[in-house]
This record gives C-alpha cells, structure tokens and sequence, in this order.
C-alpha cells in the first residue's frame, strides 16, 4: 500500500469514526429528551416534534435515525432501562460499609425509584394498559426491573440463607409496593410524611428477615409457641421447658 493510500485509509477511518460518535450522540440527546417529555408532559404529550424540539436536532435528523414515535419510544424504554440499571448499580456502588444493610438498600432503591428514569418507565407503563400499540413494547417491563433488583439483591447480601423461591417473591413484593408508593408520591411528594412512614416499617420487617449481617432470623411459625430459655439458677446451667 502507498504513502498515499494509507493516508486516505486512515483520513476514512477516522471520518468514519466521527460520523459513528455524531450519530452515538444525536441519538442520545433524542432519548434523553423522550425521557423528558414522558416525565413532564406524559405519553398523550410526548411527541416527536418536541423531543426533536427539546433535543436540539431538526425533525430531519429526528426522522432519520428514529422515523416513527413508536422506534423512538421503543429505543427510549432501552435507554430507559440501561439508566435504570445503572442507577441501581451506581448507588450500591457507592453505599458506605456501614450502610451495606437491607435499611440501606431499601432508602436508596426509594431514591432510584423517584429518578426520572424511573418516572419515565412508569408512565409507559401506565399508558401501555390502554395503548394497544404500546402495549407489546411494555409487557415484560416489570419483569425486567425485578431482574436488575434480584441480581443487586445477590451482590449485596451473597450469604444470605434465605430459601431460593422466597426472594424473588419478596422482591416481586417488595417493587409493587414502591410502584405503588412511587404513584402517590408523584401526585403529593410526601407532604404529610406517609410513604416515609410505610418506608420506615418496612425496613423494620425487613431487618428481621435480613439482618446486619446478611443472615435471616428465625421467627416462630404462626400458631406455635415459640420456645423459651428459662435464666439459669446459681451456679447451674440454661434449662428450656422442652426435654431433649
């Protein structure tokens, strides 16, 4: 190969190059403000013109990488979801050593909840139940949240000796009430301090079953009487009502 066709090959790769980071990049601002327009205007909002508007690209350029509002959205939720799970990954990344406990986990999936990532995902959820074009894009939305929290779940307490069927349904539990939390602290933002109640006694529960040091405790079976250690006499050792 000549001097010369080298020059030209790499002068190619490298338009190529910036042509790809251009596009990488236009793409970004036009799902960053579908996000936008979900959070603040709502699905029945979102348009494509004003996420082109608010992107700061024109509705040629919108048009060619996303021509319909329905492969905008489709690409948004993606970006939606990447977000989401970078979030999680994020803030447990950072959570200090002493805040490495289920309380902790739960305050900051609370904060992650409340993002505009996450308010974003919930609109298209709840627009999807009456959009039958939407529908499909959102049908394995929950499932795919619950995924990122039962796998952030397993790299925060590794050692917990909870049954393998009882937390993803805990889990399952435990995201449909911050949905629902999420909902009415959207409509009120907590002004009388009731989610942070509900919060409050949750992390109280949930400590019992996963405690400090990531082991559960064992609760009495309903209907039972739980056995009791009587305080051993002078000299003697514990004695327990119940004979070996």
């Amino acid at each position: 190969m000549s001097v010369s066709s080298r020059r030209r090959h790499g002068r190619g790769s490298s338009s190529r190059r910036t042509q790809e980071e251009r596009r990488s990049r236009t793409q970004a601002r036009l799902l960053e403000a579908t996000m936008e327009c979900l959070v603040d205007l709502g699905w029945s909002g979102t348009s494509t013109t004003e996420v082109a508007r608010r992107a700061g690209v024109s509705r040629g350029a919108q048009q060619h990488h996303y021509p319909t509002k329905m492969e905008l959205v489709a690409a948004a939720l993606e970006h939606l979801l990447e977000a989401q799970r970078l979030a999680y990954e994020t803030a447990f990344a950072v959570l200090p050593p002493e805040r490495r406990n289920v309380s902790g986990a739960l305050d900051l999936l609370w904060e992650v909840f409340r993002g505009r990532p996450a308010k974003a995902l919930m609109e298209l959820a709840v627009a999807a139940r009456t959009d039958d074009e939407l529908r499909p894009l959102c049908r394995d939305l929950n499932e795919r949240i619950l995924q990122v929290i039962l796998e952030t779940f397993e790299r925060l307490f590794p050692e917990n000796t909870l049954p393998p069927d009882f937390v993803p349904t805990m889990l399952r539990g435990v995201y449909a009430m911050f949905v629902g939390l999420s909902i009415q602290n959207a409509l009120d933002d907590d002004a009388d301090g009731h989610q942070e109640a509900v919060l409050r006694q949750v992390k109280d529960v949930a400590q019992l079953i996963v405690p400090e040091q990531g082991h559960p405790t064992r609760a009495p079976m309903p209907g039972t009487v739980p056995e009791t250690v009587e305080p051993p006499e002078p000299g003697g050792s514990p004695t327990s009502p119940i004979e070996p």
